[in-house]
């Protein structure tokens, strides 16, 4: 399976980084460039354990469909959500927040699989890791902004 992590300073104590995380209209914002939105389970408000909710995104030129489960949830550290229905083989992003001298050390692990065996390895290595980092730097570029 693949993977990365990336990690973002943001200004701001882990409970109100770790809530804003939860925040589905902070989500949607951070994704408008994708056109994205909720269009199974909570459209507003904060996710929380045991949440499933369907995303709808403009990714490489298709509209695409992906269901994930909030599980794991440990306010203020941490939190994780996987695919249980879309596009990847398997889709895993472990949610961490550490406190950080004056505010909040964001972590995100990022696990993932496309489908097809072998061929889909060679997606992940040429495009999909690339893509996926963009995605999730824009979403923690909008947290950052919330907090600014």
């Amino acid at each position: 399976m693949a993977s990365f992590v990336l990690e973002r300073h943001v200004p701001a104590p882990p409970e109100r980084v770790f809530d804003a995380s939860l925040d589905v209209g902070l989500h949607l914002a951070s994704q408008s460039t994708r056109g994205e939105r909720v269009v199974g389970g909570p459209a507003h408000g904060m996710l929380k354990e045991g949440d499933r909710v369907t995303w709808s995104a403009r990714h490489f030129g298709l509209r695409l469909r992906m269901t994930s489960l909030v599980f794991d949830v440990d306010r203020p550290h941490r939190f994780r959500d996987r695919q249980t229905a879309g596009p990847f083989g398997a889709f895993l992003h472990t949610h961490e927040f550490l406190a950080d001298g004056d505010g909040t050390r964001m972590r995100d692990t990022i696990e993932f699989r496309s489908p097809l065996g072998p061929l889909g390895r060679l997606v992940d290595a040429a495009v999909m890791r690339r893509h996926l980092i963009a995605v999730i730097s824009e979403r923690n570029d909008a947290i950052s902004a919330h907090f600014a």
